[in-house]
């Protein structure tokens, strides 16, 4: 698929990752829906890219928010073929502290939003995406997800983090392998280190000391290089039932 021709619903597209992707379809000729819980940022954004672009107020853990965003999305563009899922959050606690043990609704609420969320949306979009009129290749649509390095090497203090994207990456090939059939590819990539609005409260010096445990490049990521790997995988129709790890060669300490 050729970014131009992308119609995307993103989520968390109002910053960070998701903002960087959805700038990216946007400059490169497609269309993209912004799906986020920060309504400011998210009209910002939408007067500043334009009439190709449009947003709507989304928890993604709600069947009935997703269902009727997806809904105004395909009733603006036409269709969708697109999701890119950027929406997720990081809180971490040990499961032993000073504090006490590990708060189960803390687990369980960023389990809801990272891996359930991510699940929902999945659904819902590709009920829509099957009925689109296959490609000169037969391709339907693209999904791409995002896990996390954490994944695979989480630190103390991030089981419920870790869980989440391992989730993530774990359910990417069982769905591939099932939307194949209708010409749908999915693929997560694995973020490390990127500079998103979480490391914004950071001192600089904090931010280059983190940027300096990448072995190359030494800094954090940039969100348009998670944008520019999305373009990749829209374009390589070989790309499917892959995760792929986008971190300069880190490997996460135990802390």
């Amino acid at each position: 698929m050729k970014i131009s021709e992308s119609i995307a619903i993103v989520t968390g597209g109002a910053s960070g990752l998701g903002e960087a992707t959805v700038r990216q379809i946007i400059k490169e000729g497609g269309r993209a829906a912004i799906l986020d819980l920060s309504d400011e940022r998210g009209q910002s954004l939408v007067e500043e890219l334009g009439e190709r672009s449009m947003f709507v107020r989304t928890d993604v853990t709600s069947e009935e928010e997703v269902s009727l965003t997806i809904d105004k999305a395909v009733e603006s563009f036409g269709t969708i073929n697109t999701v890119v899922n950027c929406a997720g959050i990081g809180i971490a606690s040990k499961l032993i502290s000073r504090k006490g043990i590990h708060s189960l609704d803390t687990f369980s609420k960023v389990i809801s939003i990272n891996l359930i969320g991510t699940f929902n949306v999945i659904r819902l979009a590709s009920e829509h995406m099957v009925k689109n009129e296959p490609s000169e290749l037969g391709e339907r649509g693209v999904i791409i997800n995002t896990a996390s390095v954490a994944a695979f090497e989480g630190q103390i203090g991030q089981a419920a983090y870790s869980a989440s994207k391992g989730g993530v990456v774990g359910m990417t090939l069982p769905i591939a392998r099932e939307l194949a059939s209708y010409g749908i590819r999915v693929m997560t990539i694995a973020p490390g280190l990127f500079h998103t609005p979480m490391f914004e409260s950071l001192p600089e010096e904090a931010v280059e000391s983190l940027g300096k445990m990448v072995p190359f490049p030494k800094r954090l990521g940039h969100p348009v290089e998670y944008a520019h790997l999305v373009e990749s995988i829209l374009t390589n129709t070989m790309l499917n039932g892959e995760t792929i790890r986008l971190d300069g060669a880190i490997r996460m300490q135990p802390k």
